[in-house]
């Protein structure tokens, strides 16, 4: 594993711990952090906008819908804007790698990432 990834995959389970006081279960963690593949090293595709809407819908379509296979409805929206809320107003950087990972445990999806 290269030492900027694992950087990353340190700073993503300090948030974890911090902002949604979880132990990360660190083996899951990677494999979510894999799937995003480079997108993890360009910060605008690292980062969710908890304010924009189409981003919101974005993680919806490509995220919980195709990647996990759930059904469309608006549980969806909800969980992934309690997830935003959660994370909190003032974090800024809102990272798609912790942000896909709660979404996934509390949908109770973690077998996708095999």
């Amino acid at each position: 594993m290269s030492k900027k990834k694992e950087a990353l995959l340190a700073q993503y389970a300090g948030h974890i711990t911090e902002k949604f006081s979880e132990t990360p279960n660190m083996a899951f963690l990677d494999k979510v952090v894999t799937g995003l593949g480079p997108a993890i090293y360009n910060r605008d595709a690292a980062l969710v906008s908890g304010s924009d809407e189409s981003e919101l819908e974005t993680v919806k379509a490509n995220f919980l819908i195709k990647k996990l296979g759930l059904e469309d409805g608006p549980h969806l929206m909800h969980a992934i804007k309690e997830v935003i809320r959660e994370y909190g107003a003032s974090e800024r950087n809102k990272y798609r790698a912790v942000v896909y990972y709660i979404l996934a445990r509390r949908f109770n999806k973690e077998g996708i990432y095999k």
